[in-house]
This record gives structure tokens, sequence and C-alpha cells, in this order.
């Protein structure tokens, strides 16, 4: 072969492979594309590292409790509160209730006295093994509730302090960096998505107490959720 065909294969040689990358970078923003239209518009984009019970509607209320209603940021609580809760979730109680039904294995709930926001050492217990228990998840949820007993805003006000005492003590307790990247807290108070007696059957920081909708319903929700979103 003599210098001149050398230089002719090489060149088309050159010319293939530079089509070749040119290729690969266009699919490769085609995707990225389309992952950030998917997002922006609410469309839970799938991942690999999805556990089967991330469906759409769950990833749209997960993203939205973790960006419109606030991550923790600065040293200083955020969230959803009541009257905001069924627009987060854009459907019913009862509905926004069974989205969680496939975590019964990975979900705890913690329950307070009536009236109460303070946590009792099964309470405490069940928070620091629910959160140790991260196996490689990205997103740590807290849902809090009240019993329908008094006013509608001591509710809300009750409810707020209940996941803001899950969210004290996991911050005092465990050393994690990325806590204000993790965490996404919605209270409910009495006016959304009480639990019915069926939750009785989950996990609890109470278990050898008597349950009823009421004591189910003194309590903050904590999952971590594996969902890529």
């Amino acid at each position: 072969m003599n210098g001149k065909t050398l230089h002719a294969v090489l060149f088309v040689l050159f010319v293939l492979a530079l089509a070749a990358i040119s290729g690969m970078w266009v699919h490769q923003a085609s995707v990225r594309a389309a992952e950030a239209q998917a997002s922006s518009s609410g469309v839970a984009v799938a991942g690999a590292a999805d556990e089967g019970y991330c469906n759409g509607d769950l990833k749209k209320i997960l993203r939205r409790v973790l960006t419109s209603c606030g991550l923790v940021a600065g040293g200083n609580t955020r969230g959803c509160q009541p009257v905001q809760a069924k627009n987060v979730a854009a459907m019913a109680g009862d509905d926004f209730n069974a989205l969680f039904v496939p975590l019964a294995d990975r979900a705890s709930i913690i329950q307070f006295d009536q009236d109460s926001a303070e946590l009792d050492g099964k309470a405490i217990e069940l928070i620091e093994k629910t959160f140790a228990d991260q196996r490689g998840a990205s997103y740590f949820f807290v849902v809090s509730r009240a019993s329908p007993e008094g006013a509608l805003s001591y509710n809300r006000e009750l409810s707020r302090k209940r996941a803001e005492a899950v969210l004290s003590h996991i911050r005092g307790k465990f050393n994690d960096p990325d806590l204000d990247q993790e965490v996404g807290l919605l209270w409910l108070g009495a006016e959304f998505a009480q639990l019915d007696r069926d939750f009785c059957q989950w996990r609890r920081s109470r278990p050898d107490r008597a349950c009823s909708s009421f004591e189910l319903n003194r309590s903050a929700f904590i999952a971590w959720i594996d969902c890529r979103l």
C-alpha cells in the first residue's frame, strides 16, 4: 500500500469515526431533552433504580412535595400545609393514601398522644430504625396528620409540629450532609387523607395499644422512597 492509498484509508476511517461520535452525541442530547421536557411537564421519567411501586402518580406527588412544597433548606423547615394538600395530591384522600399501600414493608407510622407533638421512646426508636434503613433511596417522606377533634386551625398547627418533631430528631441524631436535599414534609391536619383502620396493621410505634382511626391519625407517616425523578 503506497502512501496516497494509506492516507485515503486513514481519512475514510477518520470520517466514519467522526460520524459515529456525532451520532452518539445527537442521541444523548435527544435523550436529555426528552427527560428535561418530561420533568418540566410533570411527567415522571422512568429509571432503572425505580422500585415497583414508583408509578407515575406517586412520582408526580413526590416531585411536588420535594419541590413545590420545598425541601428543608438553610436550617428552616418548609413544607406543604393542609390548605395546599389537595392541590399537591390532585386526587381524593383515599386515592392519595392508596398510593402508599405498596410501601407497607418500608414505611412506619409514628404515633403521638392527643394534643401532643412530643416523641416518646418508642417513637424515637422507630424513627431512627426507619431513617437508618435507607438502602440507597434518595428521598425521605414525612406525612403528618391530626385526629379530627378540635378546631381546624389547631389541628393544622399540631400536624405541622409533628412533622417538624420527626425532622428535628433526625437532624440531631444523624450526621447526614444530604439531609436538606432528602427530606420532604407534608402536614395534612385532619382535613385531608385520614387513615382508616387498615393501616393499624402497618408498623407503628405503638403496636401494643388499641388502634382506632383516632389514634392512628395522631401520627406521622415516614418512609424512604426509592424513586428516580
